[in-house]
C-alpha cells in the first residue's frame, strides 16, 4: 500500500493530464482476509442543478470549461483511508518523493507535450503552469502550488486540503456550486467489492456507481461459449458480443443506488442472446478516457489494484488558482434526462469509468489488473481477463497481444449513440484473419496502428508458483514493471 500511494502521488505530479488530486480513486486491496474495495469517487456541489444546465441549452453534461461538470475529487480522500487501514510508513514519508518532483521539476514526458499542445485558448489561460512549461519533450516542469498542496496534506491530512487553499479556491470558482459541508464530508467509502465467477477464477471489481459490473458480465457472458484460439476472427467476435451483451444498456440502468449483483444477474438472463454468427445491433459503450491505473503485490502477501484519473485530458481544462492543481470533469458522466436516476443533482455521485480489478482462486490471489481506456476499459479488461484466465497466456503475452475496441464515427463519445454507424477498430498487430472474418460477420472494421493508445494502458501482475509476474502496457510508452 506503501508503494501504491507514493506511486499515485508522483504520477499525480507528473501526469497531469491523466490524474492528479483533481481527480477521482478507486482501489481493490487483496488481503488475507479476503478483497475489499474502496470508492473515492466525489459527489456534485450542494448547488447542483440539473435544469438550470437544460435552461442554458444543455442537452448533455459539459466536457469542458464549465464547472457544474466538477465533483468534488475523491483522490485525497482516498490516499488518507488507504494509508489509514492499510499504510505502514508515515503519509509524509511516502509524499516526500512526490512532493520534491514538484518542488525541482520533471522532465515533461511526449504524452505531457502532445496533450498541452491540443489545449485551446480558453484552457490555456488556466492551464498557463503546465502549457508554458511542457514545451518539448524533456522540458523541467516545476509545480510549486501542487507542491505546497501535498506538504499540508503530509502535514494535516485531508482537511489541510479540502478545508484549506484547495477547497477554498474550489469554492470560489463554483460561484455557489460548493459549500463548506461539501468540503467536510469524506468522499471515500469502503464497500462489499462485486465478484463473479468466469475463466476458471472469481473476478472482482467496484460495483455501482463504477461501470465495473460490465467486466465482469461480459466475461460471464462469454464463458458460456467454448472460445477459439485468440488468432481467430471467431474470439474476437464472441468477447465484441459479449461485450455488447453486457453493456449495451449501460446508460439506462447505471447510477449510483444501482444494485450491482442484480445487474449481473440481468446479464446473465440474456446471455443466450449472444449473436454467434453476425454482428449485433446493439451498441456498447466505448468513451475514450484518460487516466492512470497501477498494482503493486507482494509474494504471499497483500496487493493493490489502483485506478485514478482526471476523466477527459486535463479534466474540465479549469484550474484551482492556489496550487495550480487541475479539475476533472467527472460529472460528464451525468444525465439531464429529467428523472433519470443519474441525473445531475446535489450530493449525488456521477456514472464513472474506473473499474480496477483482482482475480482470486478459492481465495488465494491469481491477479491484480487494469487499465486506462474511459468507457472502452470493459472491453480491453474482457480480453486481457481471456487471454489471462482462459488462454494461460502470460501478463506480458496476455497484455502485448491486439485488441479490438468499439467506436463511434466522430468523436470517440459517440460510440453507444447509434449502433448503426458504430464501427470496430482492430489494433495494426492484430492477425489478417480478424479483418476478413469479422467483416464477413457484419462488422465494419478499420484497422489502426500497432500499440495505439485507443486500445487501452493496461497492466497486470499474475501470482504462479514461482512469485510473481507483471507485464506494463507499451501502448502507455511511459508505463513500467519494476521487481525486487
Amino acid at each position: 500500500m506503501d508503494a501504491a500511494i507514493a506511486t499515485n502521488a508522483a504520477i499525480a505530479v507528473t501526469g497531469p493530464h491523466l490524474c492528479g488530486m483533481g481527480g477521482d480513486l478507486f482501489a481493490l486491496v487483496y488481503t488475507s482476509d479476503g478483497v475489499v474495495a474502496l470508492n473515492s469517487s466525489g459527489r456534485a456541489g450542494s448547488g447542483a442543478d440539473a435544469a438550470a444546465l437544460r435552461d442554458a441549452g444543455h442537452t448533455a453534461m459539459p466536457l469542458r470549461h464549465e464547472i457544474a461538470a466538477v465533483t468534488v475529487p475523491g483522490c485525497v480522500d482516498g490516499w488518507v483511508a488507504l494509508h489509514e487501514r492499510f499504510g505502514s510508513l508515515p503519509l509524509s514519508t511516502l509524499l516526500a518523493p512526490a512532493i520534491d518532483l514538484a518542488d525541482r521539476g520533471f522532465p515533461a514526458s511526449p504524452l505531457l507535450v502532445g496533450a498541452a499542445s491540443r489545449v485551446d485558448a480558453r484552457g490555456r489561460e488556466h492551464l498557463h503552469e503546465l502549457v508554458t512549461q511542457a514545451t518539448r519533450v524533456g522540458a523541467r516542469v516545476r509545480r510549486p502550488g501542487v507542491a505546497d498542496a501535498l506538504r499540508a496534506i503530509a502535514d494535516g491530512g485531508r482537511d489541510a486540503f479540502y478545508l484549506g487553499a484547495f477547497g477554498d479556491g474550489l469554492r470560489d470558482l463554483g460561484r455557489g456550486l460548493f459549500d463548506i459541508d461539501d468540503l467536510r464530508r469524506i468522499a471515500a467509502d469502503w464497500v462489499r467489492p462485486l465478484s463473479a465467477d468466469a475463466f476458471g477464477v472469481q473476478m472482482h471489481t467496484i460495483g455501482p456507481n463504477s461501470q465495473g459490473y460490465l467486466t465482469l458480465g461480459g466475461a460471464i457472458v462469454a464463458d458460456q461459449q467454448e472460445l477459439d484460439d485468440p488468432d481467430t476472427d471467431r474470439w474476437a467476435h464472441v468477447l465484441i458480443e459479449a461485450a455488447k451483451v453486457a453493456g449495451h444498456d449501460r446508460p439506462a440502468v447505471l447510477h449510483e443506488h444501482a444494485d450491482g449483483d442484480a445487474l449481473l444477474e440481468m446479464i446473465r438472463s440474456r446471455a443466450h442472446l449472444l449473436n454467434l454468427d453476425r454482428c449485433s445491433t446493439w451498441s456498447a459503450p466505448g468513451l475514450a478516457g484518460d487516466t492512470t491505473y497501477l498494482c503493486t503485490a507482494e509474494v504471499d502477501g497483500m496487493a493493490v489494484s489502483l485506478i485514478q484519473s482526471n476523466a477527459s485530458g486535463f479534466g474540465s481544462w479549469i484550474v484551482e488558482p492556489s496550487t495550480g492543481i487541475n479539475l476533472h470533469d467527472r460529472g460528464l458522466g451525468f444525465s439531464l434526462e429529467p428523472g433519470h436516476p443519474a441525473e445531475f443533482g446535489p450530493g449525488r455521485r456521477p456514472p464513472h469509468t474506473l473499474s480496477p480489478a483482482v482475480a482470486t482462486r478459492d481465495g488465494d490471489l491469481v491477479s491484480v489488473f487494469g487499465t486506462m481506456g474511459g468507457d472502452a476499459q470493459p472491453q480491453i479488461l474482457l480480453q486481457v481477463a481471456a487471454r489471462l484466465f482462459a488462454d494461460g497466456a502470460s501478463p506480458a503475452a496476455a497484455i502485448n497481444a491486439p485488441r479490438w475496441a468499439l467506436a463511434g464515427p466522430t468523436t470517440g463519445f459517440d460510440t453507444w449513440d447509434d449502433p448503426t454507424v458504430q464501427h470496430l477498430q482492430i489494433e495494426g498487430h492484430a492477425p489478417n484473419a480478424w479483418d476478413a472474418g469479422l467483416a464477413a460477420r457484419g462488422h465494419r472494421v478499420s484497422r489502426l496502428p500497432a500499440f495505439d493508445s485507443t486500445f487501452g494502458h493496461a497492466h497486470a501482475m499474475v501470482a504462479d508458483g514461482d512469485g510473481l509476474a507483471g507485464a506494463a502496457d507499451p501502448r502507455a510508452r511511459v508505463g513500467a514493471v519494476i521487481g525486487y
